[in-house]
């Protein structure tokens, strides 16, 4: 049975994929395929784990050529988008990559596309036109992309005003530049550039790690904007303060719930399964016994463990990066 269409298949049906063991029909995968690559979401992982799917096994799925040409121009721009010395030609409908060559040295460097029937001329730094009368000139900030500078127009006589967190649905990736949408309705903030693979913080534009949001920045995984300066500081004293009292309260719930509910848990898991099983009533009532008796003497040294661990890893974060952050 295919985990993805739940539909019975022979066992031809199923390719096998390079990059893990999951099976999932020929039908299935090439539809997977298509979407994924419609959506530029190159490299593919495969639809059960994260692994990336080989292109070798792309091309052997995906029975459309345009597909395939689609999804190795994506793999060529991933690659080329970590590369900081490549420049794309501005010019519209036009894809053409170039090098900047001595482009490191001063002034404006000036590219020309080498593409037959282009020629567009453009400064490697900005990417605009090329402007030999003078240096290169910031981009203004236009209403549409989502910069903390950039206001809504006001609205016409009669129209209804547009809210700033409606209108903020357009940010630029800050590893390749490309322009992201988003609908700006508080949802997920952790987002991923399909074009360079670049994870960034939707509210403050910067590449994060996996504790953006547990630091304590203002950003919040979930949120239209982060928080006022006001309420960050606020909600840091109040970690500061409140640590204590919230560490030990934490802890001696954390203490008996685990040293009792780990027996617990085990005794009614072997129940079940030996209620499951062939096992006589003596044999079941041993094998419970002898869980429980077992668990609880580990209980005792997760408890320690996790209380040795877990508190001073809470007391370093609370005394060492928030104050650090309380004090900037």
């Amino acid at each position: 049975e295919c985990p993805l269409c739940l539909l019975p298949q022979p066992p031809e049906a199923f390719p096998a994929l390079g990059c893990c063991s999951h099976r999932s029909c020929r039908g299935c995968l090439q539809q997977y395929l298509r979407l994924a690559v419609t959506e530029s979401r190159v490299p593919v992982a495969c639809p059960h784990c994260p692994a990336a799917i080989q292109p070798h096994d792309v091309h052997r799925l995906l029975p459309e050529p345009a597909l395939r040409d689609k999804y190795e121009e994506f793999l060529l721009r991933r690659l080329l988008v970590a590369d900081p010395g490549t420049r794309w030609c501005p010019a519209p409908d036009c894809r053409y990559r170039s090098t900047g060559g001595n482009a490191g040295r001063g002034g404006c460097p000036r590219l020309t596309c080498g593409r037959e029937g282009c020629g567009t001329e453009f400064c490697y730094h900005c990417r605009q036109p090329w402007h030999p009368e003078g240096p290169c000139a910031p981009v203004a900030p236009t209403p549409s992309l989502a910069t903390p500078s950039a206001q809504p127009e006001e609205p016409a006589h009669g129209e209804p005003s547009l809210d700033r967190a409606e209108a903020e649905d357009i940010k630029v990736c800050p590893r390749c530049s490309a322009f992201i949408m988003k609908i700006n309705d508080g949802s997920c903030n952790r987002m991923n550039c399909t074009v360079c693979g670049c994870l960034f913080c939707w509210l403050c534009l910067q590449e994060i790690s996996d504790v953006h949001f547990l630091s304590p920045s203002g950003c919040t995984f979930w949120g239209k904007r982060p928080w006022s300066r006001t309420r960050r500081i606020l909600w840091q004293l109040g970690m500061v303060l409140g640590a204590p009292m919230v560490i030990s309260l934490a802890a001696g719930v954390a203490v008996p719930v685990i040293t009792i509910g780990i027996p617990i848990y085990m005794g009614r898991k072997v129940l079940a399964a030996s209620r499951r099983s062939s096992l006589s009533g003596c044999q079941q009532c041993l094998s419970v016994t002898s869980s429980v008796l077992l668990s609880l003497f580990v209980s005792p040294i997760i408890t320690a463990l996790t209380v040795g661990v877990g508190v001073p890893l809470v007391l370093t974060y609370v005394y060492g990066t928030v104050v650090l952050s309380l004090c900037r």
